[in-house]
């Protein structure tokens, strides 16, 4: 208990600048002992018997053990009560350590035994070494023991059957390990240091120590905090040393003057306990700097030990004593304004800025014994001497400090006081001042002790200070005047004081924790407070005091009632809003707003004063308050001051309003009128009302009210029947009902006040079809913007009749063909042309681009023509065709080239109308070339699918035949988007799967030269090397016979897609693109396409031939044409012409006359019907087993269950997309 109450003077020491001292009490550290156990009189017994070789405390602190004799003895930890000794050794036991948590410990010693004991005090576990146990330790982490001896060690954990040991070849002293547990540090008597493995134990780092003394102990550092581990080191050499993990040393050896027998750290790492010969055990910082002495053992201490979570300290001697001390390290401290210097470490002071938490270090490398500081002045105590430090610069923020003067003396005192040129130090009843250079030039002897000292500031070199007296005498002293002044004297003894900021009134608190507040002047006692245990007045208003008391703070401003909020601590410093408060020996700033003592003022009406307050630190909301209240007193000054700190734009303005219109001096300008106009400002309206009709300004408040759409309230004040202010009021109360989300009743009260333009506004905008309706019936044409107005919401809605209505209201029929056309009511839209054709082009030209985006070309060019824009359909194609091969939809390129193809075609039939043949041959030469196009752009379309997409609907005989095609077309120049690379790599794959190795092996020399895409490189490349092992040459099925001359033709055709012997071109079948078994024949000169397709479709006459008969002997196949009834036709017919192709020297289609074309079955026939100024093409069908059919709308042929299946599939031509449906009809003129 007595500890305890020292504990808690020490804690309130400082006050701001003041000191407070107890008697036999100074600012350092002590020790105190707990419970000391003598084991046995040194006379009595034989020395060994007596010898505490080693001492352990339990990591929760409540048992100690000790290694004494061949016991180990338990004792309790609080009261040192022995508990029971533990016998299992036979011979003296060395040593002892406890397990991470407690629950187990170890003993070894002299009887080569280490015994495992549970925290129930029984042996669970005992194994041997060949030699005395020197050292035993429990690994921090894991359940590892360590146990050395002369010759070897040995590690055991729980979960090992046996003790896995090393042979060393010294004796081990010393061991400890690493903070993580995996690595251990062993001392030997030769002087060096191993460091093991936890696994294997294998030596990773060996230390050698100059001189080979015995390294008696060592210890690694346990604090987790540290980047790196740090092992402490004592030999014989009296040497102290720190190691890293990897052998190297930290600094420098520090001599320590005696022989080491025993080195603890503290839990934290922060402290070392080092002791030996030297018959004491003392404190060291962790760099090695001797503190103080903890515990004198009167003998050599050979043991200490640190409770974990308690700063108890264990120590066993030569002599047999066990000794437990609490060591209580006080708080070193001083604090002016809202800097705060304190101790660390106890060699390291932090000067700390509370306001704006900034630190600063400043490294002592010794024993920091006290603190002072004053404005730009700190003072730091050492053991023998004192050190002034000073800021470099007048900066108020600047927190570097530099040594001024060093007074080389030691002193012995209770305090350190600092002052601009003076040092003060209190013992007992001597104030003693020194100057920096250590010349003591003043004393001053007091009648009693001194309790309480403070600087209260003053001219350097005159600065005053308030000290406390035992006796309760206050007095006043000034640092160069050798009189005291005494201000006060109470009957108590004096604890604590303070001086108001304006140096009018003293706080005085005494032993009976009394809080008493004097006027300096008369000496009149003020209030007093109880329980009060520190205080502090404010620095920046002299009428305001904090005091703490029981777990409270209470505030004191002037002679209000004290106002309370819970904290913890002792108040120390009062700065503006800021208390500093010490709490748990750390100086916390806690911001107080000011705002109870502001509103006791602004209820006496103290409007300055709180203020002044305020300005402390107070919240946005009391400066609104103290604003407002100020406001309404009329206090202008206070009340714009106050909204200045809150940045009130508004009420400013308000208050500037009412400055003008008082300097103006108005006569409306009354205070009653102010009111009115701050209570309306503010948002009291009815006080606002009360204020304007006192004043005679009714008027205002009807207009308030009509502005807070209170119109009950308004007409109150209406005093005149004005229609223009009803109509103004109706309007008013409308504005109101639509911002109060009642659109209804706004349109009746805007159309009552013939406001129609706002009316339709809020219909049109809630979609209020019925309302707009009955809004532009109402109207006449002369309301041209409302019935705009009204035909726009009527767009917007979609309801384009009444959008019809409203223009033919209007008479804009230009604006009702707009409508016409954005809603596509193109019927409407064609009637209105017939009244007035000027419409036209306005109408035809919307609609076609209406149809070309609709995929409705074919109408949409009837409606460019209809327009008189020819031209304009051809752009619209070529845009689409150029947009569809750029974004590689060649099925859609297709489409569009052959729709180009075949608008330059009836634009070539319009030029030979008109009798130009130049534009003809133009017209005609653009739509054999788009022609061509579409049909590479629909061949590659599948090639195209079939590499880039794993799956494809064409058989591979499909695929080769589309290859070649394309291949034999490529002579001509390449379209875009057309990939060399993707048609022979699909040419080359289906080529050596068909057996058509010549071919395959072509495409592959071909795309060796070619940029090939990585993806396909592989294969490519692995497939040109595997089809030369393939014979030369392709199968001969799949070589294309000529239906005219039956030459067969190679795969690999030089001269394209037509025959090499007799040129005729290759007809395809357009879907599986197999060679067609096709002749082309033309009528004879004077025979019209149309009288030829009339002959052809007559019934032939019947004929006893059998014509062409096929017959196969073996390898060969032959044809021959018989006829078993010979007529006077036989000399000429098709099959006759057709033998005839040898005798002309180019390609010409057969030339068939009238009879020829009679005798043709239909069926046999195909007519591609080109439009003028083309022919029609006729085709004969030499194998009519083979059922072709032709689309009539792009003249492509095709086998007749090819097309039905696409006509199922697509429901169109796969090449025009003519469907099966007929085309919906497009308007004509």
């Amino acid at each position: 208990a007595v500890v305890s109450t020292r504990v808690r003077e020490a804690v309130v020491s400082t006050q701001s600048t003041g000191y407070y001292i107890t008697n036999n009490l100074s600012c350092r550290m002590k020790p105190y002992p707990v419970w000391v156990e003598q084991i046995q009189d040194k006379d009595k017994a034989d020395e060994q018997d007596c010898i505490v070789y080693g001492v352990a405390a339990k990591p929760d602190g409540t048992k100690v053990i000790a290694a004494t004799s061949n016991f180990v003895r338990v004792y309790n930890a609080v009261n040192g009560e022995f508990v029971a000794p533990l016998k299992g050794h036979k011979d003296a036991v060395y040593c002892v350590c406890y397990n991470r948590d407690g629950s187990r410990f170890a003993s070894g010693g002299a009887d080569k035994t280490v015994i495992i004991w549970t925290e129930e005090l029984v042996g669970i576990l005992k194994y041997q070494h060949n030699e005395a146990i020197q050292s035993v330790c429990y690994n921090p982490v894991t359940s590892h023991l360590i146990s050395c001896t002369s010759i070897d060690f040995g590690i055991w954990s729980p979960e090992q059957k046996s003790v896995i040991k090393h042979k060393v070849s010294n004796k081990i002293t010393s061991s400890s390990w690493t903070k993580d547990g995996q690595y251990a540090a062993l001392g030997f008597y030769s002087g060096q240091i191993s460091i093991r493995a936890l696994k294997g134990g294998e030596e990773r780092v060996k230390i050698e120590r100059p001189g080979g003394a015995p390294i008696w102990c060592l210890a690694w550092n346990p604090a987790k905090t540290e980047a790196v581990d740090i092992m402490a080191v004592a030999d014989w050499n009296q040497k102290l040393s720190f190691y890293q993990l990897n052998g190297r040393q930290v600094g420098k050896d520090r001599h320590l003057g005696y022989d080491p027998g025993c080195l603890r750290w503290y839990p934290g790492g922060e402290y070392l306990l080092i002791g030996g010969s030297n018959k004491e055990v003392g404190l060291y910082t962790k760099e090695g700097i001797y503190l103080t002495k903890i515990v004198d053992m009167g003998a050599w201490a050979w043991c200490v030990d640190v409770f974990p979570s308690q700063n108890y300290i264990i120590a066993g001697s030569h002599d047999g004593s066990i000794k437990v001390t609490q060591l209580n390290f006080n708080t070193v401290h001083g604090l002016y304004k809202d800097r705060y210097a304190y101790r660390e470490n106890m060699t390291d002071v932090i000067i700390q800025n509370l306001l704006q938490d900034q630190k600063v270090k400043i490294k002592c490398r010794d024993w920091v014994k006290k603190v002072a500081i004053y404005k730009y002045r700190l003072a730091v105590q050492l053991p023998d001497k004192i050190i002034v430090y000073e800021l470099y610069s007048d900066d108020v923020s600047d927190m570097h400090y530099r040594v001024k003067d060093k007074i080389m003396q030691r002193f012995d005192c209770n305090l350190l006081v600092v002052t601009a040129h003076h040092i003060l130090l209190c013992k007992d009843h001597r104030l003693q001042a020194y100057a920096f250079s250590g010349a003591k030039e003043r004393e001053w002897v007091l009648e009693a002790n001194i309790r309480y000292i403070k600087v209260i500031g003053g001219p350097p070199g005159k600065e005053g200070l308030l000290v406390g007296l035992r006796n309760g005498q206050v007095l006043k002293i000034f640092v160069d005047n050798p009189f005291p002044m005494l201000i006060i004297k109470q009957p108590q003894c004096i604890r604590c004081i303070d001086i108001s900021m304006g140096r009018d009134k003293l706080a005085i608190i005494d032993e009976t924790q009394t809080c008493s507040v004097y006027d300096i002047k008369t000496k009149k006692l003020l209030f007093q407070e109880p329980n009060a245990t520190s205080l502090a007045w404010n620095t920046h208003n002299g009428d305001m005091m904090c005091f703490s008391s029981n777990g409270y703070l209470n505030i004191k401003a002037s002679n209000f009632p004290v106002h309370q909020r819970k904290m913890q601590g002792y108040v120390v410093g009062f700065t503006g809003s800021k208390i500093f408060c010490l709490q748990n020996l750390t100086m916390q700033a806690v911001d107080v707003p000011q705002s109870a003592p502001m509103n006791q003022y602004i209820e006496k009406k103290m409007f300055h004063t709180a203020y002044d307050v305020a300005c402390l630190g107070v919240t946005n909301n009391d400066w609104l308050n103290l604003a407002n209240e100020a406001l309404e007193n009329l206090n202008l000054e206070v009340a714009k001051n106050a909204f200045t700190r809150i940045r009130e734009l508004r009420y400013l303005e308000f208050i500037a309003q009412i400055e003008e219109r008082k300097q103006s001096k108005a006569a409306e300008t009354t205070n009653n009128l102010i009111l009115a106009d701050y209570y309306a400002f503010k948002g009291e309206f009815q006080e606002a009302a009360k204020m304007y009709k006192k004043s005679g300004n009714e008027d205002k408040a009807m207009a308030m009210f009509s502005d807070l759409r209170q119109f009950e309230n308004a007409k109150d004040f209406l005093t005149s029947s004005d229609p223009k202010n009803i109509k103004g009021l109706i309007k008013r109360q409308a504005e109101w009902c639509k911002s109060t989300n009642d659109p209804g009743s706004a349109i009746d009260l805007y159309m009552a006040a013939s406001a129609f333009a706002e009316a339709i506004e809020i219909a049109g905008k809630q979609k209020w079809t019925d309302k707009l309706v009955e809004i532009m019936r109402q109207l006449d044409k002369s309301f041209v913007e409302e019935l705009r107005g009204c035909a726009l919401h009527f767009k917007e809605l979609g309801k384009y009749e009444f959008a019809a209505e409203s223009f033919q209201k209007l008479g804009e029929l230009s604006s009702l063909v707009e409508l016409y056309i954005e809603s596509h009511q193109w019927q409407e839209a064609f009637t209105l042309c017939e009244d007035h054709p000027e419409f036209k082009e306005s109408v035809y030209i919307p609609y076609a681009n209406f149809l070309a985006e609709n995929d409705k070309f074919d109408e949409a060019q009837e409606a460019y023509y209809i327009a008189g824009k020819p031209t304009e359909a051809v752009k619209v194609l070529e845009k689409l065709t150029h947009n569809a091969v750029a974004e590689r939809r060649f099925d859609d390129a297709s489409y569009y080239f052959w729709k180009l193809s075949m608008a330059y075609l009836k634009l070539a039939n319009q030029a030979q109308s008109r009798g130009s043949e130049e534009e003809v041959n133009q017209y005609l030469d653009k739509f054999q070339d788009y022609q061509h196009r579409a049909e590479m752009y629909y061949v590659y379309q599948t090639l195209h699918r079939y590499t880039e997409e794993p799956f494809t609907s064409h058989l591979p005989e499909a695929l080769f035949n589309m290859a070649r095609f394309l291949l034999h077309n490529l002579s001509q120049e390449i379209p875009y988007g057309v990939s060399k690379v993707s048609i022979l790599y699909a040419l080359a794959k289906q080529s050596k799967n068909m057996g058509a190795y010549k071919m395959a092996r072509h495409a592959f020399d071909k795309l060796q030269q070619l940029v090939i895409p990585r993806r396909f490189q592989q294969a490519i490349d692995l497939s040109s090397i595997t089809i030369r092992s393939k014979p030369f040459q392709d199968k001969e099925e799949l070589l294309p016979m000529c239906s005219k001359c039956s030459t067969t033709n190679p795969l690999l055709n030089q001269m394209g897609n037509q025959c090499i012997n007799c040129q005729q071109p290759f007809v395809h079948s357009f879907y599986a693109f197999e060679v067609l078994p096709l002749v082309e024949f033309i009528p004879e000169p004077g025979i019209s396409d149309l009288e030829a397709v009339k002959l052809i479709n007559q019934d032939p006459p019947t004929s006893g031939g059998k014509g062409w008969q096929e017959t196969n002997q073996g390898d060969v196949q032959t044809m021959s044409f018989e006829n078993t009834n010979p007529s006077r036709y036989d000399e000429d017919t098709f099959e006759t012409r057709l033998q005839n192709w040898e005798s002309m020297t180019s390609y010409q289609p057969v030339e068939v006359g009238v009879e020829i074309l009679k005798r043709m079955p239909r069926s046999e026939v195909e007519v591609l019907k080109w439009g003028s100024p083309l022919r029609y093409q006729f085709y004969k069908n030499l194998m009519p087993d083979i059922i072709l059919d032709t689309c009539d709308s792009c003249n492509r042929i095709f086998y007749a269950d090819d097309l039905e299946l696409q006509y199922l599939q697509k429901q169109a031509c796969p090449f025009c997309r003519k469907s099966v449906a007929q085309p919906e009809p497009v308007p004509t003129e």
